[in-house]
């Protein structure tokens, strides 16, 4: 982002770091304006985020399996 701040074009950079045009974009849009540390912080959320997410929906079926048991036996 730095190097397309500083006035390498657009395809100039893809092209240098074998990147499409839509993924440089997609990049710039979601990076754009942050320092690094917080780029890193973003992403360390969102993988925290998806796990966290993920341990929710294994909670979810646990009970919901647990509740068809208890069903079945009453």
């Amino acid at each position: 982002m730095k190097e397309h701040q500083a006035g390498l074009g657009a395809k100039e950079l893809c092209r240098k770091h074998g990147i499409s045009d839509a993924t440089f974009y997609k990049w710039r849009s979601k990076y754009g304006g942050m320092e690094v540390s917080d780029a890193r912080r973003l992403k360390t959320l969102e993988s925290e985020n998806a796990k966290l997410k993920k341990m929710l929906a294994e909670q979810m079926m646990d009970v919901a399996t647990l509740k068809e048991m208890l069903g079945k036996n009453f």
